[in-house]
C-alpha cells in the first residue's frame, strides 16, 4: 500500500523535510553567503591597503629630472651650488642674491618637479629685496640619490649649513620658507636651528592626517610609511611663525593651516589667501606680497627691541 509521502510525490507536490530542518538549511546558506561577501571585502580592502603602502613613495615624491630653466632666464644673477649632505650626496641648488638684502630665504619646495619650476617664487623674493637659496631634494633635478623622509630633512640641513658655513650668513638673518611638503621639511629644520623666522605655506599637519582626508575608509595609521608631522615641528620651533593658507586649497584643507597656526607659539601670524593649492601665492599676489613684507617688518621691529639696552 502506498504511503502518504508517496501519494504526495505522485501528485507532483515537492518533497520537503521537517520545517525546522528547512529553516536551519536556509540560515546556513545565508551565513555562508555573508561570510563569503565579508571575506571578499576584507581581501579587496587588504589588497588596496597593501598597494597603497608599497606605492606611497611614488605618490608622495614626484621628482622631475630635467631642469628646463634657471634664474638667468629672468635676467637674474645667480650662483650654481653643489650642497654636500651629511651622508655624502651632492644636491643641486641656486643662490640668487639681491642688492642690500637684509635677510636670506632658505626655500623648501613641494613634492613635485624641481627648482626650475620655482622661478616665480625666486623672482618674487628677489623683487622684494631678499637673497634666496633654493635647492632640490635628493632624487630631484640634478641632485643625487633617492628621496626619503629622513633624506629630505638632511637635505634641508645641508642647505642651512651651506648658508651659515660657506656664505657666513648669521642664523638670525635666515628665514626658512616651505610650501606644501616643503612646509613640513622647513618646520623640521626650524625646530633644530635658530632662524629669524619660519613660513609654512599650504602645508598639512601630518602625513597621516592628509592620508585620512584622501582615504577615509582605510586605517591610514597602519599603512602610513611616512610621518612628516609638521604640527609637532611647529610646536618646537623657537622663532616667529607665519602660516599662509588658502580657503580654496583643493589638496590640503584650510583647517590644517589653522591647526598649524594654533600649535605655534607666539609671535605668530596667519594669512588667508585665495586660489588653489599650487597657485594661491600667484592668484593672491598683492595680498601675499604685502603680508610677507609686513611680517618681515615685524621681525625687524622685534630685533630692534632686543638690541636696545634692557630690551
Amino acid at each position: 500500500m502506498p504511503q502518504p509521502l508517496d501519494r504526495i510525490r505522485a501528485a507532483g507536490a515537492p518533497a520537503t523535510g521537517p520545517p525546522r530542518f528547512d529553516r536551519q538549511m536556509r540560515k546556513r546558506r545565508i551565513m555562508s553567503i555573508l561570510v563569503s561577501i565579508a571575506l571578499l571585502i576584507v581581501g579587496v580592502y587588504a589588497i588596496l591597503g597593501l598597494t597603497l603602502y608599497f606605492m606611497q613613495p611614488s605618490f608622495l615624491y614626484r621628482p622631475v629630472r630635467e631642469v628646463e630653466y634657471d634664474p638667468g632666464d629672468l635676467d637674474l644673477a645667480f650662483e650654481r651650488v653643489a650642497l654636500p649632505t651629511q651622508d655624502g650626496l651632492k644636491l643641486a641648488a641656486w643662490y640668487v642674491p639681491a642688492a642690500g638684502a637684509r635677510y636670506t630665504i632658505l626655500f623648501c619646495h613641494g613634492n613635485s618637479g624641481n627648482i626650475s619650476h620655482r622661478l616665480d617664487t625666486i623672482h618674487l623674493w628677489n623683487e622684494l629685496g631678499f637673497n634666496i637659496l633654493v635647492f632640490d631634494y635628493r632624487g630631484y633635478g640634478q641632485s643625487q640619490g633617492q628621496p626619503s623622509e629622513e633624506g629630505t630633512y638632511r637635505d634641508a640641513r645641508a642647505a642651512w649649513d651651506w648658508l651659515v658655513r660657506d656664505k657666513h650668513v648669521q642664523p638670525e638673518r635666515i628665514i626658512i620658507h616651505g610650501r606644501s611638503l616643503g612646509g613640513a621639511i622647513a618646520a623640521n629644520l626650524a625646530a633644530q636651528v635658530e632662524p629669524a623666522g619660519l613660513i609654512v605655506e599650504s602645508t598639512f599637519t601630518s602625513y597621516e592626517d592628509l592620508g585620512k582626508e584622501f582615504y577615509p575608509y582605510l586605517p591610514v595609521h597602519w599603512f602610513a610609511s611616512f610621518k612628516y608631522r609638521t604640527i609637532d615641528a611647529v610646536r618646537r620651533a623657537a622663532c616667529p611663525v607665519l602660516v599662509v593658507h588658502s580657503r580654496n586649497d583643493e589638496l590640503v584643507p584650510f583647517e590644517f593651516g589653522r591647526r598649524l597656526f594654533e600649535a605655534a607659539d607666539e609671535p605668530k601670524q596667519f594669512v588667508e589667501i585665495d586660489g588653489r593649492h599650487n597657485d594661491g601665492f600667484l592668484f593672491s599676489a598683492e595680498t601675499y606680497r604685502r603680508a610677507l613684507l609686513d611680517w618681515v617688518g615685524s621681525l625687524d621691529q622685534a630685533a630692534a627691541r632686543r638690541a636696545r639696552p634692557g630690551g
